[in-house]
């Protein structure tokens, strides 16, 4: 992030939105680390534990939910920060890289994920803008839609509760602000690239446009590529390591020979979606396959034993995964110049990781079982969603649970629809079973027992 509002470059960093307290007497720590803090000690934060990664939270104890993920998301991103840092001064000092901005970051990239992941992501960004669900009123609606990052943004800004009405959100810095900025645009459907994903609505493009006070237009900052690219390692080595101990992923499936042309055609097909698609991509992922089937091979207890939790299986499966983290933060290098982006994967980690990533769509996402979840999971994400909306436009608040009625008060200059998304994205999953038991009639559950607290 280069210079703003005439300030000298860190300082412009540490600013905060409303309060600006760095220099707090009692307070030992600096601006950035304050930041890490606070989303950590978040009620925002609090909730991924009962949020999905892949499968429901609470299944089974054995799957990463959502916050766990994200711890282990942080911490990736710390070491690749700290890595850079050792062997790139010059260049750390000249992108402004801080660790514990990276790591703030890392803690707050899900936070806006809605109950039950991505397919409540796609539902409410489907409802949200339909005027025909918003009991067709146009002006009820909102055109942007509904989006993990962006609704993020929103918690961080707007919606987390620590100070006074007049100074919603967590009072973060430019700087780890900036951070969780994984695609820095607002929306725009007439561009293919800011059209699924983006990381502000237009409601809090004032908050947004501060943020990226001195930022290269359409790039995101150091920290916010690290965030980002320790996000794809967690996500490609953890959750496949969840899978295999519950014998979901076929590894002997993966390194046949017999079935490689399979393996490589479907992980292309995936690419090809990407206007961006190489024109090389068949012989790179041909390439990636042959070096993960490598690495696979110093450890057969993953490929040629079915997982029962035996020692050997244990020591072999943790240090594969380490093996992969080791390789893929060793990978990222930062840009010498502020010319392209601020963070440089090298390529065959790059494709490596697209790999690893099409197993779990392809081994997991694709499962029927979960399919068939989803569908019901999305019927509860609109049924909360139109008696929210409903409700909150009847001013009807005293329906809903006590922790939410502050989203109406408070934010009347939004579209209904947007609050409604913002309740449901409220809640964990457990809660939204239960809330939406109660409110259509089908378990009325115990008048004493808050459902959400």
């Amino acid at each position: 992030m280069t210079k703003a509002g005439g300030e000298p470059h860190e300082a412009a960093r540490a600013r905060r939105c409303h309060y600006n307290d760095d220099a707090a007497p009692l307070d030992q720590r600096d601006a950035f680390e304050r930041d890490r803090d606070r989303i950590l000690y978040s009620s925002a934060f609090h909730r991924l534990a009962g949020i999905t990664q892949i499968v429901r939270a609470g299944e089974l104890d054995i799957f990463h939910t959502r916050q766990q993920h994200t711890y282990k998301v942080a911490q990736i991103g710390r070491r690749l920060a700290e890595h850079r840092l050792r062997k790139q001064a010059d260049a750390a000092a000249l992108h402004g890289l801080h660790p514990e901005v990276v790591e703030a970051a890392c803690l707050a990239h899900d936070l806006g994920h809605p109950p039950f992941g991505h397919a409540a992501e796609s539902e409410l960004d489907n409802i949200v803008c339909d005027p025909t669900i918003c009991g067709g009123k146009a002006e009820d609606a909102d055109a942007d839609g509904y989006e993990g990052n962006a609704q993020t943004f929103r918690i961080l800004t707007k919606l987390a509760v620590r100070y006074g009405k007049d100074s919603p959100g967590l009072d973060l810095t430019r700087a780890t602000l900036a951070a969780t900025l994984k695609y820095p645009w607002l929306r725009d459907k007439s561009d293919a690239k800011k059209t699924s994903k983006w990381s502000a609505y237009a409601c809090e493009r004032k908050q947004f446009e501060w943020v990226r006070e001195g930022c290269r237009d359409g790039f995101k900052t150091a920290e916010a590529e690290l965030m980002d690219w320790a996000d794809d390692i967690a996500y490609s080595v953890h959750d496949l390591e969840d899978f295999h101990r519950v014998g979901i992923i076929p590894w002997n499936e993966v390194v046949s020979e017999d079935l490689k042309d399979r393996v490589v055609r479907g992980a292309v097909t995936v690419w090809e979606k990407d206007p961006s698609v190489p024109a090389d991509a068949r012989a790179r992922m041909d390439k990636a396959l042959e070096r993960i089937k490598r690495k696979l091979r110093m450890f057969p207890a993953v490929t040629q034993e079915v997982y029962d939790g035996a020692r050997e299986q244990r020591r072999q499966v943790r240090n594969f995964c380490s093996t992969l983290i080791g390789n893929y933060v060793r990978a990222a290098r930062l840009n010498d110049t502020l010319s392209g982006p601020a963070v440089i994967i090298e390529t065959d980690a790059a494709d490596e990781v697209r790999l690893l990533k099409y197993f779990a769509r392809h081994y997991v996402i694709g499962l029927p079982a979960l399919h068939a979840q989803q569908y019901g999971q999305k019927r509860i994400i609109r049924d909360l969603f139109e008696i929210f909306l409903k409700e909150g436009k009847a001013d009807n608040l005293k329906l809903f649970p006590s922790r939410l009625r502050y989203i109406w008060e408070d934010n009347s200059d939004d579209k209904p629809a947007r609050l409604a998304a913002d309740c449901v994205a409220s809640l964990t999953e457990n809660e939204a079973y239960q809330l939406h038991h109660r409110l259509t009639g089908t378990n009325s559950g115990l008048v004493l027992d808050p459902i959400v607290r």
